[in-house]
């Protein structure tokens, strides 16, 4: 899957895209090259558009194996956008897994102007 990212280090916001089929190696390679980057700061927020995934090559064990590493601060807001059930679904299990790891400032979307709009209103996650 292509995986792309942009720092806004004004705005202190992450904003990840990706297309195509998504799998377990393509989320472990894309939270490397984004906690390597000298622009990265954990403290920011992040926006995951899953809009353009058409398809999931990821079991339940991949998605809690990914909840268990975890690059920014767990007061971070996180932003998940997605376009179908499935989709949704699978985020949900992420969010349940990082709020079990006392991340709770985690959300899933359907619309990416109400996950922006979380993610600015400027407050931090509990």
């Amino acid at each position: 899957m292509p995986a792309f990212y942009t720092i806004d280090r004004e705005r202190e916001l992450v904003l990840s895209s990706g297309s195509g089929i998504l799998t377990q190696e393509d989320v472990s390679n894309h939270m490397e090259r984004l906690s390597t980057d000298p622009d990265f700061d954990p403290n920011f927020s992040q926006v995951l558009d899953f809009t353009n995934v058409t398809a999931v090559e990821i079991r339940p064990d991949d998605i809690r194996r990914l909840a268990e590493r975890n690059i920014f601060s767990s007061h971070s807001r996180r932003a998940f956008v997605v376009k179908d059930d499935l989709h949704f679904g699978l985020a949900r299990m992420y969010e349940i897994y990082r709020e079990l790891h006392g991340e709770m400032g985690i959300r899933v979307f359907r619309n990416f102007d109400d996950a922006m709009n979380w993610i600015l209103a400027g407050e931090a996650a509990p």
